[in-house]
């Protein structure tokens, strides 16, 4: 029972130790102990601080390229549709150019059609006259292979001629 209850000595003495154990403790080793965990709670702190700062910067950083992103979307967007109205000008420039080109041509080959139409119907007006010159000719000679038959013939051509 000498471990329970301890002598009134070894109190004494275990508590000298002790307070000068503290002593010592708090002159050499609390001082750089509290030292160090200030420092260290500051590192920590300026750590967090600066991952605020970055987080901040990170968050501004999205916000622009977010927006830099709907930008470069919009004129995209913009560019299809100017690329769009441009083809669709120079689809209907082509096609109504087309037309006035085609409408030339028709126009051209009409005109080239009616010339060949006109020479050939003189052509054949050319040949109908020969023709009716040479029939005539032929009945005419027989017709009028006598002198009386000619003068009926002039006689019938004078009266039925009007004089203007």
């Amino acid at each position: 029972m000498g471990l329970l209850t301890p002598d009134l000595g070894y109190f004494v003495w275990a508590l000298i130790i002790f307070l000068v154990l503290l002593l010592v403790l708090r002159k050499f080793a609390w001082k750089p102990i509290i030292k160090s965990l200030n420092e260290r709670e500051q590192n920590i702190e300026g750590a967090i601080a600066q991952a605020e700062k970055v987080k901040a910067e990170m968050a501004h950083l999205q916000n622009e390229n977010e927006a830099l992103l709907a930008k470069a979307r919009e004129e995209r967007s913009q560019l299809l549709k100017e690329a769009r109205e441009a083809k669709d000008k120079i689809i209907n420039e082509a096609k109504d150019q087309a037309k006035v080109e085609a409408g030339k041509i028709i126009a051209d080959a009409q005109l080239a059609i009616n010339a060949q139409k006109m020479a050939a119907i003189t052509e054949v007006k050319n040949e109908v006259g020969k023709l009716v010159i040479d029939v005539s000719e032929k009945v005419l000679k027989h017709e009028l292979s006598s002198q009386e038959k000619q003068e009926a013939q002039i006689s019938a051509l004078i009266s039925g001629m009007k004089l203007n």
